[in-house]
This record gives structure tokens, C-alpha cells and sequence, in this order.
């Protein structure tokens, strides 16, 4: 089945863990990029929640998108980095609660498969990120955190897809209040028989950059284009 939804589309107030991390098989993730493109040795994942069927612009009929929950991840990528420096970056998995979402997303070239539940949940100041697949828990983030006065970041995110044998590029526009303070305290790839695991961490886990926004609001997908025209570059 299609989508008649058109991009962008917009996602407001979503609560969003995002990471950056040095995998433990570099060989394993850089397999997972099609040639043409070059990992950078790095992977990162996003785990959000979506609470409100209000917190998107594709609200009405067969189309909503609804309250959902969404983890995807993948490899960095050289040589494509945005104006302020941030890498490009390639989907490798992607499993959302929404197959509205999902649909729009495969759409757009992402490799939404198998569906998936997301949790972020407080005890005190430590929080915690699970991803399910199948109702068992296959990625777990750990982190104590405290919101504080949260500064505000904007900028743009790139990922790059592949529709009918083509390189597209998107630009995701972002505003996010990220939470004051934020130190992963663990991050464990809990099925070993998952093909996720080909992500995991080197041990100790080196986390390069990470962040918890209580709300980040974006556009997905955003500009979009073929890789290296004006429009997806």
C-alpha cells in the first residue's frame, strides 16, 4: 500500500534520546553501507516517543500517523557532512509502532521492516530507553539525566536513502530543548541473534556524542533530492 502524504511532514514535542557511538565491529557495520558510500566508523540511534495524535501534521483519516514510538539506527557516513559539520548519516534498521509511518517512511526510501515499541521512562533522574521488537526488549539505554534549564538546539540533520537504485538525500530541519544534564550510564544490544547486534558497542562503550531532549520538534522527511543536485546536496 501507498501514502498520499506529501513532505514534509511535520513532528512536534517528541521526547528523543539520540547517541553517537564507536561500534565493536567496524567491519560488520561498514557491510551494511552500499557501495558509493562511506562509513565513517562511527553509528548513531535515535529512541522517541510521540505521546499526542496532535504532535504531527498528519492527523486526519487513514493517514494520521497517531501517538507512536520509533527507534532507528545506523552508520555515519564521510564526505557528506552539513554546513555546520554534522555527518551524514544511512539507515540500516528503523521500527516504528505506526505502520501508517512506516509506510510513509518506506515511501521515502527508509528501511522500515518489522514494527517495534519504544519506552522512555524516569526513576528519579536516571532514565531509561528500551526498544522492543516482537515484545522483547532488544536495545537498551541507561543514562542520569536531569533537565535542569534546557538550552535550545537547532540545526539540521542529513540521511541519505536509496529509492529505484538512486541516492536521496533529506534534510531534517530541527528545534530541540535538550536536557541540561546527560551521561550514558550503560547501552547494551540485548539479542545477540538480532541482526541489530552487527551495531553494538565496543566494550567499554564510547559514546562521542549524546543527548535527551524532553522536546525536539522536526520535519520528516525534509528537502529532498538526489545526491549531489541542488536539492540533495
Amino acid at each position: 500500500m501507498g501514502t498520499t502524504l506529501h513532505p514534509p511532514q511535520l513532528v512536534t514535542n517528541s521526547r528523543t534520546l539520540y547517541l553517537v557511538w564507536v561500534p565493536e565491529d567496524p567491519d560488520a557495520v561498514a557491510k551494511l553501507v552500499p557501495e558509493g558510500l562511506t562509513p565513517a566508523g562511527t553509528c548513531y540511534i535515535n529512541q522517541y516517543v510521540v505521546e499526542g495524535p496532535d504532535q504531527t501534521s498528519a492527523t486526519d483519516g487513514d493517514e494520521a500517523f497517531g501517538a507512536y514510538s520509533l527507534t532507528y539506527l545506523g552508520s555515519d557516513l564521510t564526505g557528506l557532512d552539513t554546513e555546520a559539520g554534522v555527518p551524514a548519516r544511512w539507515w540500516t534498521h528503523y521500527f516504528n509502532s505506526s505502520e501508517v509511518m512506516s509506510r510513509y517512511a518506506r515511501a521515502h526510501g527508509v528501511p522500515a521492516g518489522e514494527p517495534g515499541e519504544t519506552t522512555l521512562t524516569f526513576d528519579g533522574d536516571i532514565l531509561t530507553a528500551t526498544t522492543h521488537l516482537g515484545g522483547k526488549p532488544v536495545i537498551r539505554t541507561t543514562a542520569r539525566c536531569t533537565i535542569g534549564t534546557p538550552p535550545r538546539a537547532t540545526g539540521q540533520l542529513r540521511y541519505i536513502t536509496r529509492r529505484d537504485d538512486e541516492f536521496i538525500s533529506g534534510r531534517y530541519a530541527y528545534v530541540a530543548d535538550v536536557a541540561e544534564n546527560f551521561e550514558v550510564l550503560s547501552f547494551e544490544f540485548l539479542d545477540e541473534n538480532h541482526p541489530t547486534y552487527q551495531l553494538r558497542p565496543a566494550d567499554p562503550v564510547q559514546v562521542t556524542f549524546g543527548f535527551y531532549a524532553p522536546s525536539m520538534t522536526f520535519v520528516y522527511p525534509g528537502g529532498e533530492g538526489p545526491l549531489g543536485t541542488e536539492h540533495g546536496s
